[in-house]
């Protein structure tokens, strides 16, 4: 049984192996053949779609190579993760390292370790300067380097263009005027340009001064131009002298004459002082000294308050901060002092000192920013309001003593109420006013300047009572004259005398109201928005229904119109537009001299018949709140916010920074506020 058994099972597994042969050999067949197959497909042009598993396989490897995701890894996610910081450690500190070894180069070419002394030769009448003009004072015809360079050279049969002051009119003005067309004098009694806008900031610490200054200089050197550091005395329109004034170096005042064949009277405004007594107890904010100053009280008094000696009723006189006037500049001043108060007092002087700080603004008006939209005003109230800094609005300062101010409030009564409040310090900021030299040109012209606050100009922003196209005024020391009235009045009796018609008993119809109105918008571009329906206009002046408009009728319209029309605001944005707009003008009528001088024609309105008039166009107004911000963007737009607006309110003088150096200068600043706080340093 046993052996019957195995014989069988000793069957069985010599069929099973010949089975699992046959297998074997028709598998090696079938590979074989494919082998063949595929050896012969090899010779013949490739095209995938005909094996539809190759060209999947390749459309996945494809889509491998194309695809972003990792591919597996073998080693662990640790490791695979500590290769990759490494790596990127690595990577950054050989960029820096280049970077560092790249400026390190970089400054050392700066380095000169030789005087370079050559010959110079400079033009004998700008060392011995002939003397002439009403004064008999020395003339700057030839500077000192004229000679400097062939392109110098050529600058100086250019026509004089010589620009008094170096605020925004000026600086806009110089950096959109062609360099080849004139040769340009710059003269200020300050060697830099001033970013006001940020002013407010420097006061406390948040910017340093440095970083909102820019030497004129650096600006001049674009168009090849002159700086004189002098004050303006005088102008003598009939000579084209500008009469100058600057200390030696023994103090004595010397004034000498600066030519010109055009002139632009940019010299900025002075604090209005509304005729309030004691002012000299006040601090004022228009130039960098003015924030140095601020700067250093500020610090002072809160170093006074800790002294032991000093007395409780001593200690909040000196902590009360008084701002006097809720515009722009106060409310920013105020804001920046809240912020200096409450972020960096608490971490440097003792707590008792933050609990007795007080801060007030005085407004004449019934809002703080009443220039804008009256959402905005309240929104800025109210946050004031929530950070403890007092607002009293409907007040007028009537003394500023050493330790107190005096003011009058009006109650919700209507009632004048006499109120007096212990200070220890005060900023004054309440609108501006002409300076020195504006006053003397104003009463020289006589009756052609009739506006107490600044010089007045046409369109075209000429000063009125000059000779045509020789003198331009434009930023805070002039306005725009909005007599529409009048031209147009003296433009229609003019037209009517032409046509042999007397004046008074001219009648105009609907077509000739629209001739004047383009008139209108012509030469006084901001009454655009006030002609927009010339229909109703006509039919409202048209008293008698006679589809006519009178002489009397016309002039009533046209009066209406401008007491519509507003002066234009007294801010770096109109200043910045109107140098813009007086640059290329410049270059304009450069261009069109030739033209002009072989037509003989050399006087006249050339103005009006090269470029158009000035118009200002409003881009909106921005105010700091205290780690707030709002925007007016006018026609009812407006907005405020946290910080996300603080970060646009930044941005947007960022971008406006005058060059590259102060907007590195600004960032460093604002990086140096995060980390460290303010510098809590008097100067």
């Amino acid at each position: 049984m046993l052996s019957r058994h195995a014989g069988r099972h000793a069957g069985l597994s010599s069929s099973r192996a010949a089975v699992s042969l046959a297998r074997r050999q028709l598998a090696f067949a079938q590979s074989r053949q494919l082998f063949t197959k595929i050896l012969k497909s090899s010779q013949q042009p490739r095209n995938p779609l005909r094996r539809p598993w190759k060209f999947l396989a390749l459309q996945h490897v494809s889509k491998r190579q194309l695809s972003g995701k990792p591919l597996p890894q073998r080693s662990s996610r640790l490791l695979n993760f500590a290769y990759r910081t490494a790596a990127w450690v690595g990577s950054s500190v050989l960029f820096v390292g280049v970077g560092i070894i790249a400026f390190f180069l970089y400054d050392a070419s700066t380095y000169k370790t030789e005087g370079v002394q050559t010959d110079i030769a400079v033009p004998q009448m700008a060392l011995n300067p002939r003397r002439g003009g009403p004064k008999n004072l020395p003339i700057l015809e030839v500077y000192l380097d004229d000679d400097d360079s062939e392109e110098m050279r050529r600058q100086k049969n250019k026509p004089k263009l010589v620009i008094l002051g170096g605020g925004w009119g000026s600086v806009a003005l110089l950096k959109e005027l062609n360099p080849d067309d004139y040769h340009v004098t710059v003269v200020s009694p300050t060697n830099y340009f001033l970013f006001t806008p940020m002013l407010p900031s420097a006061t406390v610490g948040t910017l340093e001064l440095k970083s909102l200054v820019e030497p004129i200089r650096r600006i001049v050197r674009r168009v090849r131009g002159h700086f004189v550091r002098a004050s303006a005395e005088d102008v003598d329109f009939s000579s084209r002298l500008v009469e100058v004034s600057q200390r030696n170096w023994r103090g004595e005042e010397e004034r000498f004459y600066i030519p010109y064949d055009k002139l632009v009277i940019g010299v900025g405004s002075v604090t209005n002082p509304h005729g309030v007594k004691g002012l000299e107890n006040c601090h004022f904010l228009k130039h960098i000294n003015d924030a140095r100053k601020i700067r250093n009280k500020v610090i002072q008094n809160l170093e006074l308050a800790c002294l032991p000696t000093t007395t409780d009723e001593e200690r909040k006189r000196l902590l009360s901060f008084v701002i006097s006037g809720g515009g722009p500049t106060g409310v920013e001043f105020a804001a920046e002092l809240f912020d200096l108060l409450n972020e960096d007092l608490t971490k440097h002087f003792p707590r008792l000192l933050r609990n007795e700080v007080s801060v007030h603004i005085i407004q004449s008006r019934s809002h703080i920013l009443n220039t804008y939209d009256e959402a905005v005003s309240k929104y800025a109230e109210e946050r004031f309001a929530r950070d403890q800094v007092q607002v009293l609005t409907n007040s007028r300062v009537s003394e500023v003593r050493p330790d107190t101010i005096v003011f009058t409030q009006k109650d919700e009564n209507g009632k004048i109420v006499a109120k007096e409040l212990p200070m220890g310090f005060c900023l004054w900021s309440t609108g501006v006013a002409q300076t020195a030299f504006c006053q003397r040109l104003a009463k020289k012209l006589g009756d052609a300047q009739t506006n107490k606050r600044a010089l007045e100009t046409d369109t075209y922003l000429r000063l009125n009572g000059t000779p045509l196209g020789d003198v331009y005024a434009i930023g805070d020391c002039a306005t725009v004259q909005n007599n529409v009235a009048d031209h147009i009045v003296s433009f229609v009796r003019s037209l009517a005398w032409k046509h042999g018609k007397d004046p008074e008993k001219l009648e105009l119809h609907f077509s000739d109201w629209r001739n004047v109105a383009e008139q209108v918008k012509r030469r006084f571009p901001q009454a655009v928005g006030h002609l927009k329906r010339l229909d109703k206009l006509f039919a409202q002046y048209d008293k008698d229904q006679s589809g006519t408009l009178n002489f009397d009728e016309l002039r009533e319209l046209l009066k209406q119109i401008d007491n519509k029309l507003t002066s234009l605001p007294s801010t770096a944005q109109r200043a910045h537009q109107q140098g813009k707009y007086l640059a290329h003008k410049f270059n304009k009528l450069a261009r069109a001299a030739p033209g002009l001088k072989a037509n003989d024609i050399i006087e006249g309105d050339l103005d009006a018949a090269v470029y158009k008039a000035f118009e200002y166009r409003h881009l909106g107004s921005l105010a700091y709140i205290g780690n707030s911000a709002v925007f007016d963007l006018g026609q009812g737009w407006n907005w405020a916010g946290g910080l996300w607006a603080v970060y646009a309110w930044r941005s947007v003088y960022f971008a406006q920074s005058v060059s590259l150096r102060t907007r590195i200068l600004l960032m460093v600043d604002w990086a140096k506020r995060g980390l460290f706080g303010r510098d809590l340093i008097a100067y």
